[in-house]
């Protein structure tokens, strides 16, 4: 085979995640792209067949991506309160939550809204990453005998924030007034939870 038909082994010590960081650079530019395999190839400046070595096809490699964000939106959960106490803290773990999706909107989409291969153990382990720090959360500030219900509620309360928020269904548009209003309704829940007897 000659160096012409195959550049990429040329070009990426790592050419997975170098095709992984090109999809998250394509979400970044046009938040509303739909990844292709071929695009992110060109955009890696691979041949169109080189992906198919690390991804099978789509589905693989948005769950590569989904990975990497899901990691990168527990970090950013975790340092929005080093040491969550409190239902104030819980409030600013999910405005840190919608700020994410709103700041990494097609990332966000990507992790949320897109097809992926439910056995990437990748995915499947960034996801129990972030699944299992909420409960933590909630088992930390909450007093409930159902912690990982509750972490749920939470969860889904606050996703369905987010994508208000992206598909425009609320008017505020500052940070501090979607910060606000995420923070109102949070609070409005939890302090309504009952405590266990």
């Amino acid at each position: 085979m000659s160096d012409m038909s195959r550049p990429e082994s040329y070009h990426h010590g790592d050419l997975a995640a170098a095709l992984v960081q090109s999809a998250i650079e394509l979400l970044s530019e046009d938040s509303s792209a739909e990844l292709s395999l071929r695009a992110v190839a060109r955009r890696a400046g691979v041949s169109p067949a080189a992906p198919y070595r690390h991804f099978a096809d789509r589905e693989a490699l948005v769950s590569s991506v989904a990975a990497v964000g899901y990691r990168e939106l527990t970090t950013r959960l975790k340092a929005a309160s080093e040491s969550p106490s409190s239902v104030d803290d819980v409030a600013d773990i999910a405005v840190a939550y919608v700020r994410f999706a709103l700041e990494r909107s097609g990332l966000f989409r990507a992790m949320f809204a897109e097809r992926c291969d439910p056995t990437s153990p990748d995915r499947v382990e960034a996801v129990e990453a972030i699944r299992e720090y909420l409960n933590t959360v909630v088992a930390a500030t909450v007093s409930t005998s159902e912690p990982e219900e509750i972490a749920t509620a939470m969860w889904a309360l606050v996703h369905g924030l987010a994508f208000l928020y992206l598909g425009g269904k609320f008017t505020e548009t500052s940070p501090a007034e979607i910060g606000a209003r995420v923070r109102s309704t949070v609070r409005a829940v939890l302090v309504r939870t009952p405590s266990s007897e």
